[in-house]
């Protein structure tokens, strides 16, 4: 076959390549304002049977995704010789369907799309068991779940641990093997820090937050800081939900949720910094990249990184605070007006072992992953069954943070990850932290002014670095290459270690 009839070919196939990745951006594009209005804006009574047409709708992407066209063209454009003549962009595209297609290619549709139905299902039962402290409602839905996460584990296929299957749908190329070196490194180091704190730190004054604040006010403050710390409101918006989270309808239409408590004022304020971060990365990706696969972020992993990053390292630093307190200040009189800058950096940075990950310290954090992870890896590899999760939660959380839930609302119930299938996602929060961490090394040398930046508002030089290093490539780069390509080496766990050592050294005085 001759030259020309190659690139005539391959120009055909590129064709119906992009027509295909668009068709199927734009479904899910859908489907994401779908989810974020079941979850948000949604009556109740009507969930159970739009969750059927949510199902059919991720079926058709499902076909699209893994049918005889899309095997064909991803054949004809990944073959050694027309590969190498494949831009950059090009190449991605084909290497994130491919992927997906080979993991995917024996699901039989009928069996995705009741696993879609009964997932789009299962949240509203987890609402109801959260809501009512009754684990034996959400129990069927979840056993259910299991069953089909252990089913598509062996049909993507693995290696060593039927997990690394479930692991790789979030972070490519991540393994057990690779992964239980990282996190043993980091529980150690954790665990020996909390005890530490515990014996010798020099208390917080946390008990500034023991009081009312007025939840319209906290909105207020929240909508303030959104769009100096990078967000931009006329591409997205914050609403509330039960379970905080960034919704991406396209680049243009990133959608944050939050949750408000009077009585914890901090749990809003770092959920919204939180979810801002993600939404900030999918605001800055390559507009070149919409309508295509890689219009989001690299990895779940890399996405935490972003919001935790944001989060803690500077949300919670001491430079932010001298920027954004006296504001908070003018929001809340009465409750801060005679809470001193230190005092306060003190207090948002308290260890305190706790029941709720999402509101847990940046220290225990961790340590709240690790169980999830734990607890993952066994009721994929069988060792443990979903009736049993009360209990072994409860026994974890005694050995990981010395307390034992009082009810599985604050226990096996708090996160809604299980009841989308997220089997897998947990780890990416310390995967995000630890990516964080060396990014941060990384942006301190770039940025030698990087702490007076945060200290005078200047988040928009911060996030001029974030968006040319990581936000614009979206999904152009594995999650390996991309930290590679920003920090000089693979994810290294010391960095994290280091962090938390000399930030809690300096909150505690140890």
């Amino acid at each position: 076959m001759n030259q020309k009839v190659i690139d005539a070919t391959v120009q055909k196939a590129l064709e119906q390549f992009k027509a295909i990745d668009e068709k199927i951006t734009h479904y899910s594009s859908i489907i994401g304002l779908v989810d974020w209005d079941q979850k948000v804006m949604a009556p109740k009574k009507g969930r159970s049977v739009f969750a059927k047409a949510t199902g059919t709708l991720r079926t058709e992407v499902f076909k699209l995704s893994v049918s005889q066209e899309m095997g064909n063209l991803l054949e004809t454009l990944s073959s050694q010789e027309n590969f190498k003549i494949l831009d950059g962009v090009t190449k991605a595209k084909v290497r994130e369907y491919k992927e997906y297609y080979q993991k995917s290619k024996s699901i039989p549709a009928n069996l995705f799309q009741e696993y879609s139905i009964l997932t789009a299902q299962a949240n509203d039962a987890w609402e109801e068991a959260r809501e009512n402290n009754d684990f034996a409602h959400y129990l069927p839905a979840l056993e259910k779940i299991v069953d089909f996460k252990r089913k598509f584990a062996e049909i993507y296929g693995y290696e060593d641990h039927p997990y690394d299957a479930l692991l790789d749908e979030f972070e490519p190329g991540l393994t057990v093997k690779r992964l239980d070196p990282l996190f043993a490194k980091l529980r150690e180091s954790s665990v020996k820090l909390l005890e530490r704190i515990q014996q010798y730190g020099k208390p917080t004054q946390v008990e500034v937050f023991d009081q009312s604040f007025d939840i319209e006010k906290q909105k207020e403050f929240n909508r303030f800081i959104l769009p100096i710390i990078g967000f931009d409101m006329e591409a997205g918006r914050l609403d509330e939900t039960v379970h905080p989270f960034a919704q991406t309808v396209n680049i243009g239409d990133v959608r944050l949720t939050t949750r408000y408590l009077e009585k914890n004022v901090r749990s809003a304020l770092f959920g919204t910094i939180h979810e801002a971060g993600h939404g900030i990365y999918e605001q800055h990706v390559n507009p070149e990249y919409e309508d295509s696969v890689l219009q989001s972020g690299a990895s779940f992993g890399i996405h935490e990184s972003q919001s935790r990053f944001l989060e803690n390292m500077v949300g919670r630093s001491m430079e932010f605070w001298k920027f954004f307190f006296p504001k908070l200040q003018e929001y809340f009189p009465k409750q801060l007006e005679n809470v001193s800058i230190e005092e306060f950096y003190r207090a948002v940075n308290t260890v305190e072992p706790s029941f709720i990950r999402v509101e847990a310290d940046e220290l225990t954090y961790n340590l709240h992953i690790m169980l999830r992870y734990e607890i993952e890896k066994a009721l994929i590899g069988g060792e443990i069954e979903a009736k049993d999760l009360p209990a072994i939660w409860n026994q974890k959380m005694q050995d990981y943070l010395g307390i034992t839930p009082s009810n599985d609302t604050v226990g096996v119930l708090q996160d809604v990850h299980w009841s989308f299938g997220g089997i897998g996602y947990f780890p990416s929060y310390s995967l995000g932290n630890l990516y964080a961490a060396q990014i941060l090394r990384t942006i301190q040398k770039d940025l030698p002014d990087f702490s007076q930046h945060i200290e005078s508002g200047r988040f928009d030089l911060i996030q001029e670095w974030l968006k040319e290093n990581i936000h614009q490539y979206g999904r152009l780069y594995t999650p390996n290459e991309l930290i590679v390509r920003v920090t000089g080496e693979e994810l290294n766990a010391d960095y994290l270690v280091e962090y938390l050592e000399k930030k809690y050294a300096r909150v505690y005085g140890l």
